[in-house]
């Protein structure tokens, strides 16, 4: 499920903080981005109010920013962006733009993928732009080589939904059922056989090809070269 993310200045105006309290609760590593965007620009997740409310209460009460960090080091404070999970490094989001530039494809096709699910943004910003993780770039790279193998877009969706699958088991195993995880690995396990086997039949076609269009070239230059000596011989006959 897409999260809802701002740009630090939409965050501020959000959650009525200044750039001084801001870059001070940052410099105390009590706030922290989620992430950032190709032009720098760092982005908050709108689940981090709750963190944000309680910095707010503590300092109103009167602590001081050392004291909230010990505070959080002790008791800890709502975690961001998901309750519950260790905060993580800011990571790169992408716009659809910056997507398409980075794979070698127009913004059209991304949002065609998107339309017919076979990707979706992790984040959509305040003014409705949405974000991808940097790990998109691999996935539309995927997307495009099994479009040149032959695959259906109903097909490749399959394959986006597993993978989104495994990322989702991998990052988090234990808020899933044990039969769920089981049952949706094996059946990965089982598309990635089906996947190899194909693969192999591709590389004995590439092979073939290769085969096939190294001698025609080799004939075709031949052929270039024998052209030009009958065309020598019909000058000097001349």
């Amino acid at each position: 499920m897409e999260k809802k993310i701002l740009s630090r200045d939409e965050f501020m105006v959000r959650f009525s903080l200044d750039e001084a309290t801001l870059r001070e609760w940052e410099k105390a590593k009590l706030l922290k981005p989620v992430g950032f965007n190709d032009d720098k620009v760092r982005l908050y997740s709108e689940g981090m109010g709750e963190r944000v409310e309680a910095i707010r209460k503590l300092a109103e009460l009167g602590y001081s920013i050392e004291e909230i960090q010990k505070i959080l080091k002790k008791v800890g404070l709502p975690q961001t962006p998901d309750r519950g999970r260790k905060a993580k490094d800011p990571e790169q989001f992408l716009t659809v733009g910056d997507l398409a530039e980075r794979v070698g494809l127009s913004p059209r096709t991304i949002k065609h993928w998107e339309d017919k699910g076979i990707i979706e943004p992790d984040m959509r910003s305040e003014g409705g732009f949405r974000l991808y993780s940097a790990g998109y770039v691999s996935l539309c790279e995927l997307v495009r080589d099994l479009q040149l193998f032959g695959y259906t877009l109903e097909e490749i969706k399959d394959i986006s939904d597993s993978v989104r699958s495994f990322l989702a088991i991998r990052e988090n195993l234990d808020i899933f059922p044990t039969e769920e995880v089981t049952r949706k690995l094996e059946s990965m396990l089982r598309d990635i056989d089906h996947l190899f086997d194909k693969m192999e039949q591709f590389k004995k076609g590439i092979k073939r090809w290769g085969d096939l269009l190294k001698k025609t070239k080799k004939e075709i230059s031949d052929l270039l070269s024998r052209n030009e000596k009958r065309k020598t011989k019909e000058i000097k006959g001349k």
